[in-house]
């Protein structure tokens, strides 16, 4: 098995109950921010395609923090051989979002304003796997701001980062 291989187990997340997708958009209308990303740890409903795209899964949820894990894969390599800035960037903008989307209510939505990352060390594909961490710094009415730090498997940190969410 590759380092990046989308079938090497995570934690505690069963593999028979990961699947990518859209889910009926009527059900999810029904379901706070948290109760949706519990039900897409849980494989009741799908998780977001581009998890499968950038390699990175959703794995634990909680009020205003979550965490995503994942292994960089070769497809995401730069043509120096590093893993692009934009998996970081963008596993830095899906914790802080999902982070503010688990404060929500049923039918309500977000929107990015602005996503700010910091690289701290190069992110090759034998870094391993990494965990996102994202957490809710302050939540406001019409505003979230979140945060989050993408760690390494022994804790280094690799890149971290902030965005501000509109509540829709």
């Amino acid at each position: 098995m590759q380092k990046g291989d989308l079938h090497e187990p995570f934690g505690q997340y069963p593999m028979s109950k990961r699947s990518f997708g859209l889910a009926d958009p009527s059900r999810l209308a029904t379901m706070s921010g948290r109760d949706l990303m519990q039900a897409m740890i849980d494989g009741a409903i799908p998780q977001p395609p581009i998890g499968q795209a950038m390699c990175f899964y959703l794995v634990e949820v909680g009020d205003g923090f979550v965490v995503f894990e994942g292994n960089p894969d070769a497809q995401l390599l730069n043509p120096l051989g590093h893993v692009h800035g934009g998996f970081a960037l963008t596993v830095i903008d899906s914790a802080c979002g999902a982070a503010a989307h688990s404060l929500l209510g049923p039918g309500v939505g977000f929107g990015t304003i602005e996503t700010k990352g910091n690289f701290c060390r190069p992110i090759t594909r034998d870094t391993g796997r990494l965990r996102a961490e994202g957490r809710v710094v302050s939540q406001g009415r019409r505003v979230i701001l979140s945060e989050a730090r993408i760690l390494s498997s022994d804790g280094r940190v690799m890149a971290h980062g902030t965005s501000t969410v509109m509540v829709l």
